[in-house]
């Protein structure tokens, strides 16, 4: 019986499932690590040497500018991969950004050589990897579809909407991120917004008042 078993079979049971030898000796291979809030998973520069499926918490990777203004590019939740690692790991490249733990979590990493010899010997490894590559580079695409196409205003709306909360616990500077827009813009906006009476703002909080209004602006419409 291989290592970490229950851990497995919680977040990744279609590993086991598999009944492949390779997979077997893919999971036994695997590293526990935890890694607390602010923890750098990986920098812009350096090479990647694992391949890594998280278990429990959040990751952002994001671009920062000469200026050092941040860019969100995406965020990984439980029982997602990464495709800035998969990226390096196929191509061979360092990494183009850098990414942080948003909050304490705990991941399996899998070293290059392992990922390799899988991805050669399991049709199913290979299938799992470039299923969720391509899924979470579209959504990146997407993403970046609607930092260049769509005004500000609707994008934040939007943003606004995402998490089905009334009352959102962020600064604007985390908004601006998320966004890829400055903190200035960002604050600029949700003061409209506010005068509008569509949105409370309080010290890093954001509470919503006009769900209507606000979906409206999201989808393109006069309000």
């Amino acid at each position: 019986m291989f290592k970490h078993k229950v851990l497995w079979q919680d977040n990744y049971p279609e590993f086991i499932n598999s009944k492949e030898s390779a997979m077997d000796s893919l999971m036994e291979s695997a590293a526990l690590v935890n890694l607390p809030e602010g923890q750098q998973v990986f920098a812009s520069g350096s090479i990647c040497e694992s391949y890594l499926l998280l278990l429990k918490g959040s990751v952002k990777a994001q671009l920062i500018s000469e200026n050092g203004r941040e860019m969100m590019l995406y965020q990984m939740f439980p029982g997602d991969t990464c495709v800035l690692t998969t990226s390096c790991l196929l191509s061979g490249d360092s990494y183009p950004a850098e990414a942080f733990t948003e909050e304490d979590s705990s991941a399996f990493i899998i070293s290059s050589h392992a990922f390799y010899r899988c991805l050669e010997r399991s049709a199913f490894f290979r299938e799992f990897v470039f299923k969720n590559f391509a899924a979470r580079l579209s959504n990146i695409i997407c993403r970046f579809g609607d930092v260049v196409f769509a005004g500000i205003d609707s994008r934040l709306s939007k943003e606004l909407l995402s998490t089905e909360t009334k009352v959102l616990k962020m600064t604007h500077q985390e908004l601006a991120t998320k966004l890829g827009s400055a903190r200035e813009v960002v604050s600029r906006h949700l003061k409209q917004f506010e005068a509008k009476g569509w949105v409370s703002l309080n010290r890093g909080t954001i509470t919503i008042i006009d769900y209507d209004s606000l979906n409206k602006l999201t989808k393109g419409e006069t309000v």
